[in-house]
């Protein structure tokens, strides 16, 4: 008897290559009009000017992290401030929650980067190779000719291009745009720019050039994670079995009549960028992007038969569908208690921002007392405590702030360098100033182990004022 053994199957499979289908209709229209207005945006965001005075960054939209700070047209984000980009960060969790329950994945279908720049990947690729059927042929051709090489180079240089554009508007939201372009092409910016830009567009032109579907399938985490956002009130895109079953090409054979609306031509198939079949039912890989459903509303226009046999509708519709029943309007389905939750969430965090942002201050302190040593006992008898005061002037001019301490009628405030108890704060910028508080001998401060005391701070020319509550340590008895 032999000792061999049959080799095991292989548990993996080698990916097989989508060629989708070039087709046209409503959503069709409404992707490529997502797609213009997204990459207009990226591309042109960092170009664009606003005007904030002589001593800021005119770039209208920019991630300043040598001065820390973030510039958003008018509005400007200090790192205290980082509450904001939080909530915003809770608005776009909030925001995918809510658009999920209601309409299933589309954001994967239409906004996600990942399916836009896939979808401008697949249309130089139509551009330059053709469509579906020659891609395909061209694909199975064994033989690397001289045809063959010409059309895969300009596709892959056309790729990189826009992959190395991608990387390079990426860099330039960190820096100002005009400046950082010429630094770049003349080799004068720094490392981290060239390594950023790099590796971007090394990223994008293989995510959406060669990884494609995969990265929704395996890389991304949201496939899994939708089903919990999703109920069967929830719009997405399916096939009406009901209707289309059983399917079949042969409609002037015998017992044609007994046939379903669909065709069985795969048009739903062919146009798919994820390669699957929307007839067998919802699947983890369908991104929504319907598609699917221009493919086959073409059909059935086609063979005069209703739209819809694919299209966007709840579970609850086919319930209704099979029985008869009118489903539930489109409304219904939107405005339901888990949506109109995730709503009022989504709401109570923006007005929550915009409050803040409009009642937050153009000025701000942090009070640090000095703990080494906690009080310095000078020669007659008062006590002085230390502190490090930082000031923060976010305004576009200098300001004279006046600061000031109460807490106790003796406590008497000195500043190092300035005789008249103001400091000059420079535009848009923090100064860390030393602070001296005494209380003379005998006096309540200066018996008692710690005083509360607090801190203000007043911006001279407009009285707007903040605080800081400290403590004053005195020589206890």
């Amino acid at each position: 008897m032999s000792d061999t053994q049959p080799d095991a199957p292989s548990l993996y499979a080698a990916r097989e290559p989508i060629f989708p289908k070039r087709v046209s209709g409503n959503f069709r229209n409404l992707k490529w009009i997502i797609m213009l207005v997204t990459l207009g945006i990226y591309y042109v965001t960092p170009w664009i000017r606003w005007d904030r005075g002589p001593n800021l960054p005119d770039q209208a939209v920019l991630i300043d992290l040598a001065n820390r700070r973030f510039f958003f047209f008018w509005i400007e984000i200090w790192p205290h401030e980082f509450y904001f980009i939080a909530g915003l960060l809770v608005m776009a969790g909030l925001g995918l929650f809510l658009f999920t329950s209601a309409l299933g994945r589309v954001w994967c279908g239409y906004t996600c980067p990942q399916t836009v720049w896939t979808d401008l990947f697949i249309l130089v690729e139509r551009w330059i190779e053709g469509d579906r059927n020659a891609r395909l042929r061209l694909h199975r051709q064994p033989k690397m000719d001289l045809r063959k090489a010409r059309l895969r180079l300009t596709k892959w240089t056309t790729w990189l291009l826009i992959a190395l554009a991608t990387g390079g508007a990426w860099v330039f939201y960190f820096a100002d745009a005009p400046t950082l372009l010429v630094d770049l092409f003349t080799l004068n910016a720094g490392p981290i720019a060239y390594t950023t830009v790099a590796i971007l567009t090394a990223t994008t032109f293989v995510f959406g050039g060669f990884a494609r579907e995969q990265i929704c399938i395996y890389a991304c985490p949201w496939p899994r994670i939708q089903a919990a956002m999703m109920d069967e009130d929830t719009l997405t895109v399916g096939y009406r079995a009901w209707r289309g079953e059983p399917r079949g090409k042969h409609r002037k054979a015998e017992g044609a009549q007994e046939l379903g609306d669909c065709i069985d031509c795969m048009a739903c198939v062919n146009v798919c960028p994820m390669g699957i079949d929307i007839r067998d039912g919802q699947q983890m890989e369908c991104i929504t992007c319907a598609l699917c459903i221009d493919a086959c509303d073409d059909v059935m226009d086609r063979i005069g038969k209703p739209r819809g046999l694919i299209d966007y509708m709840a579970l609850t519709d086919e319930v209704a569908e099979r029985t008869g029943t009118p489903p539930k309007s489109v409304w219904k389905h939107v405005f339901r208690p888990r949506t109109i939750l995730y709503t009022a969430l989504w709401s109570l965090v923006g007005v929550g921002l915009v409050v803040a942002l409009f009642i937050r201050s153009d000025i701000d302190m942090s009070v640090a007392p000095v703990r080494n040593p906690t009080f310095v006992t000078l020669s007659d008898g008062t006590i002085r405590n230390t502190y490090d005061v930082r000031l923060r002037n976010m305004q576009g001019e200098d300001l004279p702030f006046a600061i000031s301490v109460v807490g106790h009628p003796s406590l008497t405030i000195e500043l190092e360098g300035s005789t008249d108890g103001t400091v000059l704060v420079p535009a848009d910028e923090t100064l860390l100033q030393r602070v001296y508080i005494t209380a003379p001998p005998g006096s309540e401060p200066a018996q008692s182990e710690r005083s509360d005391i607090r801190i203000w701070v007043e911006d001279a020319t407009n009285d707007e004022r903040v605080y800081k509550d400290t403590v004053f340590n005195g020589r206890a008895n």
